[in-house]
């Protein structure tokens, strides 16, 4: 049992770190969204919008199994 626990620890920690480079990846294509937009590239700024959509959705799906690893690992 406590190799399960490590292993759902170091995974669960592997993940926040993984998530936390979501987040950073997410906030630079926002800004570069933001500087594009003012150049009247629709179809880029779109895109973009898009991709910021992806990553939002696939970062609440990261936070949700780092949640549940958490909870099996912790003490009862």
């Amino acid at each position: 049992m406590p190799d399960t626990l490590n292993f759902n620890i170091v995974t669960a920690d592997a993940l926040t770190l993984l998530l936390h480079n979501q987040h950073a990846l997410g906030a630079a294509i926002e800004e570069i969204t933001h500087w594009i937009s003012g150049t009247g590239a629709d179809t880029v700024t779109d895109n973009a919008g898009a991709a910021l959509e992806t990553l939002d959705r696939n970062a609440q799906a990261i936070t949700d199994a780092i949640m549940r690893l958490r909870q099996l690992s912790a003490p009862r």
